[in-house]
């Protein structure tokens, strides 16, 4: 099996609602498909979503180095040599989503190649993962109203709660209205995007200390180095590294060094192998992990419980699985279901990243 072709397309979908956080606002997707074709017909599908407010990429730039540097590595490389193929990638730096999207279609293939699900390939620990819902700005009321409905159609049980760069009370409003209306057995948690100072983190941590909240995400900027570090030694609950630990290399640094106690994996960004290496990385150190969201459509989704249900360590608290569910449209081609608050990890051969044709000719954008 060797790979004779690599394809980039860029698409646009538009959000059904925006969403909005501390580091911008999304009211649409624009992200890029990468297809991997081998000599024996088989084809590795990933979705590719640039963020370039937090990693710099973007569809230009995916399609750029993946068209060029990219596919000068990938052709007539078998896709079980993934190791040779990740040594000439990395002669680049950067370009972590279009370097995650590769590695989550090599494994696609590999799965299509052995008739398996990647999901089992990987560990295949359990059958499904229980899913965390991102609730970004809005008035209090709204984001209740959005939670509930969320609990009341989908039995999710658990929520990231978007805050940071706006009044403080504000976030402090919207977390309080929250655990009032969803009580006490429902898992609740913060992201600020490095949308407050460390001081305002503190402020917000005193403010919340009855709330039982469970982790509390990239409150401040990690280059603020001393201030994050007293923070974090501080807090009594998990402070998570996410766009401060997008790399092994990273995860290791905030960690051993002070900067996080926590850490968000994203495949979108480490795809399969690295995030395998980042996960064994936590779990020797007895470090808690969140399967995190790049506002992933079905087809990130899908990738994110295929590697999440493998292993025990990843499964161990809700995934964020579920913004799929605030987009206008998807590629998917079999749509995923969420019931009774858990995904189930895709079972057919490869990861589960089929496309509908007739909805990428609709939306793609070359």
């Amino acid at each position: 099996m060797r790979i004779t072709a690599v394809e980039t397309i860029p698409y646009r979908i538009p959000m059904r609602k925006p969403l909005r956080f501390a580091s911008g606002e999304v009211d649409h997707i624009e992200h890029v498909l990468v297809r991997l074709r081998t000599d024996d017909g088989l084809v590795g599908t990933a979705d590719i979503p640039p963020r370039p407010y937090t990693y710099g990429e973007t569809t230009d730039s995916v399609t750029a180095i993946i068209g060029g540097v990219f596919t000068e590595a990938l052709l007539g490389a078998d896709p079980l040599d993934r190791a040779l193929i990740h040594a000439r990638l990395h002669r680049t730096v950067g370009n972590q989503t279009a370097k995650g999207g590769i590695d989550i279609a090599l494994w696609d293939l590999i799965g299509q190649a052995l008739e398996t699900p990647v999901h089992r390939l990987l560990g295949g620990f359990a059958p499904s993962v229980e899913v965390s819902h991102m609730l970004g700005f809005s008035p209090a009321e709204a984001v209740v109203d959005e939670a509930l409905a969320c609990v009341e159609s989908y039995g999710v049980r658990a929520f990231k709660i978007k805050v940071g760069r706006r009044p403080i009370s504000l976030d402090v409003e919207v977390a309080i209205a929250l655990r009032e209306a969803l009580g006490p057995e429902v898992l609740l948690y913060l992201d600020a995007n490095r949308g407050w100072t460390a001081s305002e983190a503190r402020r917000v941590l005193e403010a919340t200390a009855d709330l039982d909240l469970r982790f509390f995400e990239e409150p401040d900027d990690a280059a603020e180095v001393l201030a994050r570090r007293s923070l974090v030694s501080a807090s009594p609950i998990p402070i998570v590294a996410d766009e401060s630990a997008s790399t092994l290399g990273e995860a290791a640094r905030e960690i051993h060094t002070g900067g996080a106690s926590a850490l968000s994996i994203k495949t979108a960004r480490t795809g399969f192998t690295e995030s395998a290496k980042i996960l064994g990385f936590a779990e020797a150190l007895g470090i808690d992990v969140l399967m995190g969201n790049q506002i992933d459509t079905q087809l990130g989704s899908a990738a994110t419980v295929t590697f999440g249900a493998a292993f025990e360590h990843s499964s161990r608290y809700p995934a964020e699985l579920s913004n799929f569910l605030d987009m206008g449209d998807d590629l998917i081609g079999e749509p995923l279901t969420i019931v009774d608050g858990r995904l189930p990890a895709p079972t057919v051969p490869g990861v589960g990243t089929a496309v509908d044709e007739d909805k990428l000719a609709r939306y793609r954008l070359d």
